[in-house]
């Protein structure tokens, strides 16, 4: 099975934000963005494209699947 692959923790560290901030600014809580950035949780398409719109970055430069 696929292995998610973020970066979303690399990008949220330039920036300076905090897990919190990112969850309340895409709407879930703290715990999802946690879970995401430790590849245990696949994001929503919709989830994906706001967190990637926060960062202004595409949905590929922070995810991917690796075999």
């Amino acid at each position: 099975m696929p292995e998610l692959i973020t970066k979303l923790k690399e990008y949220r560290a330039k920036t300076g934000m905090k897990q919190g901030d990112l969850a309340e600014l895409v709407g879930v809580r703290r715990e999802t963005i946690i879970r995401l950035e430790k590849g245990q949780y696949n994001p929503s398409l919709k989830l994906a494209m706001d967190i990637a719109k926060v960062f202004g970055v595409t949905v590929e430069e922070l995810f991917s699947f690796e075999e």
